[in-house]
């Protein structure tokens, strides 16, 4: 369980659109206007507190990136924020993308994270796959 606060009184609390749906729908709490070639950071007027072996990740919504273009960027949400959410928003379409107060502009999905102790070493033991990146492991 997450708790959320809302900021504005009209703030949409998050919510999944489906019972399968692995994000919440989180909505904008302003009207605004991305042009394009261009991104903005949208107020969502609600903060949050993820557990503390969480985090929680702004994505994109399918629907919105198919139709108009657009994208989400930074979306990661700590642990131990808990400031307002805002959504970047990149329009890589044609046109003027206009958002009003109350639409759903990207998903908050939670996802477990694992942390440990980092350890600097002057060599990495070697593996089959070595540096290969990008394709080295075929089609």
């Amino acid at each position: 369980m997450f708790q959320v606060k809302k900021l504005v009184p009209h703030a949409v609390v998050p919510k999944r659109a489906t019972e399968g749906s692995a994000g919440l729908d989180i909505s904008s709490s302003v009207d605004a206007t991305v042009p394009p070639g261009k991104w903005c950071a949208i107020s969502t007027g609600i903060s949050i507190m993820v557990p503390k072996d969480c985090y929680a990740r702004i994505a994109p919504r399918s629907g919105l990136t198919f139709k108009y273009g657009i994208q989400v960027g930074a979306g990661v949400v700590d642990s131990d924020y808990t400031g307002e959410i805002k959504v970047i928003l990149f329009n890589h379409g044609a046109y003027d993308f206009t958002i009003k107060a109350g639409d759903r502009i990207a998903q908050l999905i939670f996802e477990r994270i694992f942390t440990n102790e980092l350890q600097e070493v002057e060599e990495l033991v070697k593996t089959e796959r070595g540096a290969g990146g990008f394709g080295s492991t075929g089609n």
